[in-house]
């Protein structure tokens, strides 16, 4: 790993964690194509180089979900009974999509991750926000029947969920934007724990993993990552509670969208160096 990589990935963390404290969402959207870069630039093949990307990412999740849902508490925004249930199903979910994703071809969980983001912020951006007043739907089944789910395509694609989550909340169970990226990161305690063992267990053996890797986990990088992001994720944390609902939700799509292009290599086909 260069010094070039070291900044990329020390940067990336900074940036992670004012989003993720921020938004509610774990990062993965910037966090799996730097490293995608990095391990491709090491010469890793794009098999192992996307799932090591998605397996490091659920295990820097977990610390940053922590830092910023104890930031979201002390405003009393986080709505627990959402977040056990629907966090619950969801790691045993993420388990199980991580399982899968192990057997699947790397490109094909690449082009994946950029498709699903990519309609991710088109449904945020069309979708109608619920009235303020409309009360939120917090049934138990309701939110089984929804966590479990997205537990799965979290651990297929890496990511601890909140991309997918924070939608969910504000559209289907009807919570305000505040509550729902402060639920968010509280899940994601759950779900980024689950997906994580997965790429472990079902990468232990694998051949041709870098140095200083636990199976689908680089733990080098979920070093440089989390130093950084843990610590800024407070700072994205107090910002939430600046900023109104509606502008959230504009970043949260801006975000969102450029990152699926980019997985999905418009930028590259067209030449343009962002």
């Amino acid at each position: 790993m260069t010094i070039i990589d070291i900044i990329a990935l020390l940067a990336t963390g900074i940036f992670v964690g004012f989003t993720g404290g921020l938004l509610g969402v774990g990062g993965a959207f910037i966090m799996v194509p730097v490293q995608y870069m990095v391990y491709a630039d090491m010469g890793i093949p794009t098999d192992m180089a996307i799932k090591l990307a998605f397996g490091t990412n659920l295990l820097v999740i977990l610390p940053i979900a922590i830092s910023g849902t104890w930031r979201h508490q002390k405003n009393k925004a986080v709505w627990w009974k959402v977040a056990l249930i629907m966090g619950s199903c969801s790691l045993v979910g993420s388990f199980c999509g991580a399982t899968i994703a192990t057997h699947l071809p790397g490109e094909v969980l690449k082009i994946a991750f950029g498709v699903i983001i990519l309609l991710i912020s088109i449904l945020m951006l069309t979708a109608k926000p619920p009235h303020i007043e409309d009360e939120a739907r917090v049934n138990p089944w309701l939110l089984v029947a929804l966590g479990l789910p997205i537990g799965i395509v979290t651990g297929i694609l890496g990511i601890g969920g909140g991309i997918l989550v924070i939608p969910v909340m504000t559209l289907v169970l009807r919570l305000k934007m505040h509550n729902a990226i402060a639920t968010s990161l509280a899940m994601m305690i759950l779900t980024s724990t689950g997906g994580a063992i997965g790429y472990i267990l079902n990468g232990i053996n694998a051949p041709g993993l870098p140095a200083y890797s636990i199976g689908y986990i680089n733990l080098q990088s979920w070093f440089l990552l989390t130093i950084t992001s843990v610590v800024i994720a407070q700072f994205g944390a107090i910002t939430t509670h600046r900023i109104s609902a509606n502008h959230l939700r504009y970043i949260f799509i801006a975000i969102t969208f450029y990152v699926g292009i980019k997985m999905l290599g418009l930028f590259d086909w067209l030449g343009w160096p962002i």
